[in-house]
């Protein structure tokens, strides 16, 4: 039997996870990015895989390949982190770096919201000349597109929808990511609160608690989202929109009050797109599963219709 490992790198968290042939998750670590510098932030990926190798007690003869999720634009090709927003790596020769590493000669890289659309376009089993969007919002704001099997990548930088302007409640320009991602909030809400808010999660407790100024800040967030999220289905009008990352993973209640704040903006026929768009079925695990089966289906995520044979 051979192994996989699944890697997601992001601006606050590094995950990373050992699958079996069938994809499923045998062993998991995470640890958290020190975006100091680029060696630093690479010392921490190397970390993090160490634990997991370490845990699962594997050797690196038994591990077939290795799938790597990397925030910004990507060179697939020749195994380059091109570009970030949220971390401290341009032009870094990252599959170069992990083979030294780890003597893994398989390796594979790509956006990470593209790998965790690619997973959860397998989990969906949808019809293949489908058109799915697959939507994070976390430390940044981005979306993948899947259409009849293949990505639309453009020239490598598409679906960053999060640098889309939208106008705020104040009548002012910004970009969606500015307005609505996981620092944003907890940017708007320190500002409107005070002190009190220490974390994004202590914004949404106090949300849910019913106090009047988180709700007037989740006022002015869910319709930045909903106006990125129409732009979509202006556009695409896609089969499937997948709304995940960690805003929407850890409070789902956001997808109705998204719906809702979207309603009003649809006309007639597209009323319909309401009922297509939905929650993560994979949560938290989209891009390291994502990662893992483009390497052992010696998938790059690109052009190339995969064939969907694994389940989880």
């Amino acid at each position: 039997m051979g192994f996989s490992i699944g890697v997601d790198i992001g601006g606050t968290k590094i995950a990373a996870v050992i699958v079996d042939e069938q994809g499923v998750i045998l062993y998991r670590s995470k640890v958290s990015s020190n975006t100091n510098n680029a060696e630093s932030m690479f010392k921490q990926v190397v970390t993090c895989i160490d634990q997991v190798l370490k845990k699962a007690n594997l050797s690196i003869s038994q591990i077939k390949a290795m799938g790597v999720g990397v925030p910004g634009k990507v060179d697939r090709l020749n195994g380059i982190a091109v570009y970030q927003n949220n971390l401290p790596w341009i032009d870094f020769p990252l599959v170069n770096r992990l083979r030294e590493a780890f003597s893994i000669h398989h390796i594979v890289i790509d956006n990470d919201v593209y790998m965790a659309a690619y997973a959860e376009w397998k989990k969906l089993n949808v019809a293949p000349n489908s058109t799915c969007v697959y939507v994070t919002i976390s430390t940044g704001i981005s979306c993948s597109i899947i259409q009849n099997g293949s990505f639309l990548r453009g020239e490598g930088f598409a679906g960053e929808i999060g640098l889309c302007p939208i106008t705020g409640v104040d009548g002012q320009l910004t970009t969606l990511e500015n307005a609505a991602s996981g620092p944003a909030i907890y940017k708007l809400a320190r500002e409107r609160m005070g002190n009190s808010i220490t974390s994004t999660q202590d914004f949404f407790q106090a949300y849910i608690a019913g106090d009047k100024l988180a709700s007037d800040v989740m006022d002015e967030v869910i319709p930045a989202i909903s106006q990125g999220i129409y732009s979509i289905i202006s556009l695409l009008d896609p089969h499937q929109i997948v709304l995940g990352g960690g805003v929407i993973n850890h409070h789902p209640f956001l997808l109705d009050l998204i719906k809702q704040n979207i309603g009003p903006f649809l006309i007639s026929e597209q009323k319909e797109a309401l009922g297509r768009i939905t929650g993560s079925k994979l949560k938290g695990d989209s891009g390291v599963i994502g990662a893992a089966l483009c390497s052992w289906e010696n998938v790059m995520c690109s052009n190339t219709t995969p064939e969907q044979n694994f389940t989880f």
